[in-house]
C-alpha cells in the first residue's frame, strides 16, 4: 500500500512525504538516532578528563556561543516504559543537595569554558525536573548566572521538560521568572487505561490546565511528547488520543516508538507482551499519526518530529539552518554543548564528553573538586566531515555538493565514491535522488532518513548493530 504523498504548506520548499509499506519493509533495521556522530557506541569507555579540558581550552579559543544542558534525574513516579537514568523518590530534601554538587561541577566548567561566553540555549532535562522544588530552581539558575553568560534576548531558547502532575501554582511563574521560554510537556498518551498500565495518571483537564498557564505566561514553542506501541493502545485508541492533543494545538509535538526492551530495563518487566499492539498495529499507528498531522498543517520535521510551519523548527529547516544534537532538533547549530549532572554528555567542535553514569560516583568526583567525565571521543577530521554530511541529510534532508566543497576544501563524489555506489539501490526505489548538484531525500525517504544516513556513517560500513532500535 502506496499513500498519496501529504499536501505542504504552500511556503514549503521541502519534498512531501509519501508511506510505501514495501519500502519500509525493505529499510526497517535496527540504526542510530544520530544525535551525535560518531554515535555514544563509538565513545572510549575510559576516556581521559586530560582530553576533554584540552577539548574545552579549543573550544574557549574558539569563542563560539554556548549551550547549557543539565540532567536532573529525580523522579516522584516510576512510569513502567521510562528508559532514562533517573532516581524514583518522594524525598524532595534530596533535590538541594544535588543541586549544589551541580553548581560546583558548573563552576570548574565554566573556568574552562569561559565565563563569558553568550549562553543562547540552556536545557533542563531528567527524571522529572519540575520535581525540584522552586526554591531549587531559582538556586540553580541563579548559580548559572554567576557563572555563565546567560542571555535575555528574544532568540535565546531556553527549555524545561514538564511533567503535569509535578506542577503546583508557583511552577510556571517561576520558570518564567527564572528566564526559561519554553517547555516541553509529557503526555504519551491521554487514554486512562494505557495510562494504567504504565503507572502514568495524568488526567486530559491536568495537561490542558498546564498548557493554558503556560500560553497565558507567553511560553512558547510548546512541546507535546506522545509514545506510541504502548500497552492497550490501538490504531483507534491512539487517533482518539491524537484527536484531544490536535485539540490542545501544541507548537511541536513528538512522537515516539516505544522500544520493549525489559532485559535492559527492569520496570518495563512490568509491561506484558501480550498487551503490547502487534508490529502491524504499530506501523499503521505512525503511518494515520502522520497523515492526520500533516494534514492538521504540521509539518514533518524529521524522525518524530513535527511542527506548525511558523515554528522556529519549521523555518530553520526550510532556511537550511536546523541543526540535531543531544536534545533532539534545535536551531542553534553554533553553540558548544556544556553539560551539568548524573549522565550528562557535552560536545565541542571536535570531541564529546559523558558524565559518570552512577550517581553516587557522579558525587563522590564532585565532592572530591574532580570532573566526573569517564566516556567520550575526540573526533578525526573524517569524523566531523562525515558528521556534517549526516546533519545536512537528517536536517535539511538535502545535501549541496557545492556548499560541501565550500566548508571541506574536497570534491564530494571523490570522497564518498564508495558511499555514492552502495547508495544506488535507494536511489533505485526513489528514497533519494542525485542530479549531480544536489543529493535530495525524496518523499519516501524522509521516513527512512536514518537509513540513508548509515551509508555514510564510517563505523556501520558492516550493517548496524543490535544496539540500536529499529529506523521504526
Amino acid at each position: 500500500m502506496t499513500s498519496k504523498p501529504a499536501p505542504q504548506t504552500s511556503e514549503s520548499t521541502l519534498p512531501e512525504f509519501m508511506w510505501d509499506d514495501a519500502l519500509i519493509k525493505r529499510y526497517d533495521l535496527s540504526g542510530p538516532r544520530y544525535t551525535s556522530y560518531p554515535t555514544a557506541v563509538e565513545f572510549n569507555q575510559n576516556y581521559p578528563i586530560e582530553q576533554m579540558v584540552e577539548a574545552a581550552a579549543r573550544s574557549k579559543a574558539s569563542n563560539r556561543p554556548l549551550s547549557l544542558y543539565t540532567h536532573l534525574p529525580f523522579c516522584a513516579h516510576l512510569c513502567y516504559y521510562c528508559a532514562c537514568n533517573k532516581v524514583i523518590t518522594k524525598k524532595y530534601d534530596k533535590a538541594m543537595p544535588y543541586v549544589e554538587r551541580v553548581l560546583k561541577e558548573a563552576a570548574m566548567q565554566s573556568k574552562l569554558f569561559g565565563s563569558d561566553r553568550p549562553v543562547k540555549q540552556l536545557h533542563w532535562g531528567g527524571g522529572t525536573p519540575t520535581f525540584l522544588p522552586n526554591e531549587v530552581m531559582q538556586k540553580l539558575m541563579e548559580g548559572y548566572g554567576e557563572l555563565f553568560n546567560l542571555q535575555s534576548s528574544e532568540d535565546r531558547d531556553y527549555s524545561v521538560e514538564i511533567d503535569p502532575r509535578e506542577v503546583d501554582e508557583g511552577t510556571l511563574p517561576t520558570l518564567w521568572k527564572l528566564g526559561f521560554n519554553r517547555i516541553s510537556l509529557g503526555v504519551q498518551d491521554v487514554n486512562p487505561e494505557v495510562q494504567k498500565a504504565v503507572n502514568r495518571i495524568q488526567p486530559r483537564e491536568m495537561t490542558e490546565a498546564v498548557l493554558r498557564e503556560a500560553r497565558e505566561l507567553g511560553f512558547r514553542s510548546i512541546n507535546l511528547d506522545l509514545i506510541y506501541g504502548l500497552p492497550y493502545q490501538t490504531p483507534e485508541s491512539f487517533a482518539e488520543t491524537l484527536e484531544a492533543v490536535l485539540e490542545m494545538s501544541p507548537d511541536r509535538l513528538s512522537v515516539f516508538s516505544y522500544a520493549h526492551l525489559p532485559d535492559r530495563f527492569y520496570p518495563q518487566t512490568r509491561i506484558k507482551n501480550d498487551t503490547l499492539p502487534t508490529p502491524q498495529q504499530k506501523l499503521t499507528i505512525l503511518h494515520n499519526t502522520i497523515n492526520r498531522l500533516l494534514e492538521a498543517g504540521y509539518e514533518y520535521i524529521g524522525m518524530d518530529h513535527f511542527a506548525k510551519p511558523d515554528d522556529s523548527l519549521s523555518v530553520a529547516q526550510r532556511a537550511g539552518r536546523l541543526h540535531r544534537n543531544f536534545q533532539g532538533y534545535t536551531t542553534h547549530s553554533d553553540c558548544d554543548l556544556v553539560s551539568l549532572g548524573v549522565s550528562a554528555i557535552g560536545q565541542t567542535d571536535d570531541a564529546y564528553f559523558q558524565n559518570n553514569h552512577d550517581l553516587p560516583a557522579w558525587e563522590a568526583s564532585i565532592d572530591a573538586g574532580q570532573l566526573a567525565i569517564t566516556k567520550g571521543v575526540n573526533l578525526t577530521r573524517d569524523d566531523r566531515i562525515r558528521r556534517w554530511v549526516i546533519g545536512q541529510l537528517i536536517c535539511q534532508f538535502r545535501l549541496d555538493r557545492q556548499q560541501f566543497s565550500d566548508e571541506w576544501q574536497e570534491d564530494f563524489d571523490s570522497y564518498f565514491a564508495d558511499e555514492l555506489s552502495r547508495l544506488k539501490p535507494m536511489m533505485a526505489d526513489e528514497l533519494i535522488g542525485d542530479n549531480g548538484r544536489v543529493l535530495q531525500v525524496e518523499p519516501a525517504g524522509r521516513l527512512l532518513i536514518r537509513a540513508i544516513c548509515q551509508i555514510f556513517d564510517f563505523y556501520r560500513k558492516e550493517g548496524a548493530s543490535q544496539r540500536f532500535s529499529r529506523i521504526i
